[in-house]
């Protein structure tokens, strides 16, 4: 099979979302629509938290880091498959495919992160009451986000550097509708030991970690919420976790049923559907988990709508 040198390649060439040129048009149309709710109810979960007083409180300040990484994972992943449609040009440049794969990776890592953080704040919520608002300080908070975002980009880091150094590949097409780590790790024929390396080996410890620090607390929270003496006491404290529960259920096993469909071989199809799933609709669904059943911000919703003269 003949190889390309990086040299003479202007860019790659991505295939979009389907070759079918009817379905091409029914995904556009669905994606965004799906992507444009989901800017619409981060956005409204941003002004919502940032305008109301009784909002201002650590788990809240989370959901809105959890918000902002949606919008930005979401806008940087679905932006080439809305120009690929748009304008008709499928060639992205090689810095501008490593700028999409390092900045969506970062923002994953620090999703993980978020989640891990949030799970902590819980804990000190329902275990230790008392002492959350001295535990769960706004200096805390803010150095957990900040750590968060760090770590998402030191992480995703080596791998931008790992394909920059690449020179050669087997193909420019990638099979996606945005430049996706794993298919040009598959058309590269570089030397891929260190890259392979460097993600069995520190790529998944950092999930196992993150995924250990944002389930081992709730052993704890399980715990105290068994000692409860009143039925209704165990259901609010239940109450208040139960969405990120979800969020973190959702979150982690996108990833690893794409995970485990992508080391399978899983047919290219099918991949993109993951990938939408986890790029359109994920992001769609952690505000909508947050808000829906949640009484703050009802009454949040309830207070500024009553102000504009809105009845709700």
């Amino acid at each position: 099979m003949s190889t390309i040198n990086q040299t003479t390649i202007a860019g790659f060439r991505l295939r979009g979302p389907s070759d079918v040129p009817e379905l091409q048009v029914l995904i556009f149309l669905l994606v965004l629509l799906i992507y444009l709710i989901s800017l619409f109810i981060n956005l409204s979960i941003l002004l919502l938290v940032c305008f109301d007083l009784h909002l201002h409180t650590p788990m809240y300040f989370f959901i809105c880091n959890l918000s902002i990484i949606d919008i930005c994972s979401s806008t940087t992943a679905l932006h080439t498959l809305f120009l690929i449609f748009v304008t008709q040009n499928h060639i992205v440049s090689t810095w501008s495919c490593l700028t999409q794969l390092h900045i969506f990776g970062s923002l994953t890592s620090n999703a993980f992160s978020i989640l891990a953080a949030m799970s902590f704040d819980r804990y000190v919520a329902i275990c230790r009451p008392l002492r959350y608002h001295t535990v769960m300080s706004w200096r805390l908070c803010g150095l957990l986000a900040s750590v968060s975002s760090g770590l998402g980009f030191i992480e995703a880091l080596p791998i931008t550097v790992f394909f920059s150094k690449f020179t050669c590949y087997i193909s420019k097409e990638i099979d996606h509708y945005f430049c996706d780590t794993v298919i040009i790790r598959d058309i590269t024929c570089s030397d891929i030991t260190d890259l392979d390396l460097y993600i069995l080996i520190l790529g998944n410890a950092n999930i196992i970690i993150l995924l250990s620090l944002t389930t081992t607390p709730y052993v704890f929270i399980i715990a105290c919420i068994l000692r409860i003496s009143s039925s209704s006491g165990r259901r609010k404290a239940f109450y208040t976790c139960s969405s990120h529960i979800t969020v973190v259920f959702t979150f982690y096993s996108s990833i690893i049923i794409q995970y485990i469909a992508t080391v399978s071989g899983t047919n290219m199809g099918s991949n993109k559907i993951l990938s939408l799933f986890n790029t359109a609709i994920v992001p769609m669904m952690n505000p909508l988990i947050y808000s829906l059943k949640n009484k703050d911000v009802k009454s949040a919703l309830q207070r500024k709508l009553n102000l504009c003269g809105i009845k709700y």
